[in-house]
């Protein structure tokens, strides 16, 4: 498999969200997470928000199955404290596009689907196989004095190999998914070449009949977007190591969106986003 480097997919899509695109993995996945037992012919609607005016993914993933339950999974290599208000907005946009406006108005109560809050977590720092975000955590002045009348739950579940391997049981893409993601790292950990450790698992995971046909479809796309994806986490390790180098603890949301910016721009390239980051 060679590398074409001139793909430039939208840059919220990864490898996690485009394995899991297709009813038939969102059923397996829904399964796994929450231990349900929905079959092939289930009812799914997707309802993953977009940005219309850049025609991004805003959420990662987003659908209502059965017509009885919204899932949002957000897939992350790094924790965002603030997923739990992050959900909140999500859960309220997708609502909207559930309901009708007119619907709000009737006097009769209308039955929406049950929410449920996810984030696979598949980074490299060490993290519990289980933990919940609480939006309450974030409220100010909060305490048994300030009791907050407003809650989201987001369940976070580590996917790595090794970890929650009930939940792999249950989905073979997605033990599929932790086997591939942990071949690439332990290729790179021994030739330090990631562009030569993913083209490597890819061919590997393909003669051993993990993700075969995913990876035969869609294996050089896989392999520019883990690049993109790999280099902007070191590039923004970097920005953050050096901040605290010179003193300046910069807030991590402030580079994230400086680096949206940037990507919304064209410039795709981890080091020259390094470089413009170094600059501000």
């Amino acid at each position: 498999m060679d590398i074409d480097t001139k793909t430039n997919r939208k840059y919220k899509d990864s490898v996690f969200t485009l394995l899991f695109s297709e009813k038939e993995k969102l059923i397996e996945l829904c399964n796994a997470f929450l231990d349900t037992d929905y079959g092939p012919d289930t009812d799914v609607q997707i309802t993953t928000l977009r940005n219309v005016l850049f025609m991004e993914q805003v959420n990662d993933i987003s659908f209502v199955i059965d017509g009885k339950l919204v899932v949002l999974i957000e897939h992350q290599s790094t924790i965002n404290q603030n997923i739990p208000l992050r959900m909140l907005l999500y859960i309220a946009r997708v609502y909207e596009k559930i309901c009708k406006n007119k619907d709000l108005y009737r006097i009769k109560k209308i039955k929406i689907p049950r929410p449920e809050f996810i984030v696979a977590y598949n980074g490299k720092d060490d993290y519990p196989d289980e933990q919940v975000l609480r939006l309450s955590d974030m409220f100010a002045k909060y305490g048994e004095k300030n009791p907050v009348e407003l809650e989201l739950l987001v369940k976070v579940y580590n996917i790595n190999k090794g970890h929650n391997p009930q939940i792999a049981q249950k989905s073979k893409t997605l033990s599929d998914y932790e086997i591939f993601i942990d071949m690439i790292r332990k290729y790179k950990e021994e030739t330090n070449n990631l562009a030569g450790a993913v083209t490597q698992a890819v061919n590997e995971c393909i003669k051993q009949n993990i993700l075969k046909s995913f990876l035969e479809t869609h294996g050089s796309e896989v392999a520019n977007m883990l690049l993109t994806e790999w280099k902007l986490e070191d590039a923004l390790k970097v920005r953050e190591e050096e901040g605290f180098e010179r003193g300046e603890r910069k807030n991590k949301e402030e580079t994230l969106k400086a680096v949206e910016e940037l990507l919304k721009q064209g410039v795709t390239d981890a080091e020259e986003i390094l470089k413009k980051l170094r600059e501000m």
